[in-house]
């Protein structure tokens, strides 16, 4: 263990591995409303947060549970959903006069193609000013589910949740194109 004088302890959020504090001050040096987003192991969940001294304010969230609301069947943390979540979020934001901010995702690894990326597609197509490159985003085929049909094709008894919801996963593609124009309509 270090000693002496100069050892200074680091802040507890960083100890415990919850913060990565050169990349926060990053993103606040852009005076920017920040997107966080975060994948759990059974959701998606987005919101806008604005810095401020005492805290930071939460201007607009959105669940993926809030996905049931408009008739979604499927999982709650797939991309397709994650997708899903991040056009409701721009359809929030909007409407509560956020136009743009930058993506925050914290300690999650940055993957190609991942569904943190699916949640700043969604947004991005949603009306979200948000810098970004485009080679990041999921393919058409991962946001519309047809990877998740092509599974079940191979193994149907994995899906037994999505048939007890009362939805065939081969069926998902077209039902995530009805699950967007009831957001965006």
């Amino acid at each position: 263990m270090a000693r002496g004088p100069r050892y200074r302890v680091p802040f507890r959020r960083r100890r415990e591995g919850k913060t990565n504090y050169r990349k926060r001050l990053r993103l606040l040096l852009s005076r920017k409303p920040r997107l966080v987003v975060r994948v759990t192991n059974t959701r998606v969940i987005t919101q806008i947060a604005q810095y401020s001294p005492e805290g930071d304010k939460i201007l607009v969230s959105a669940d993926s549970k809030e996905l049931e609301k408009f008739g979604w069947k499927g999982d709650l943390n797939n991309t397709p959903a994650a997708y899903l979540t991040g056009l409701l979020i721009a359809k929030k934001a909007l409407e509560k006069g956020v136009d743009e901010a930058v993506l925050d995702i914290g300690l999650h690894s940055p993957t190609r193609g991942g569904r943190v990326f699916a949640v700043l597609r969604g947004a991005v197509e949603g009306g979200l000013n948000i810098p970004h490159s485009p080679e990041v985003f999921p393919d058409d085929d991962r946001i519309r589910g047809e990877h998740i049909a092509s599974y079940y094709e191979m193994n149907p008894e994995m899906f037994k949740d999505y048939e007890k919801r009362g939805l065939k996963p081969s069926e998902l593609p077209s039902h995530v194109d009805e699950i967007k124009e009831k957001i965006l309509g």
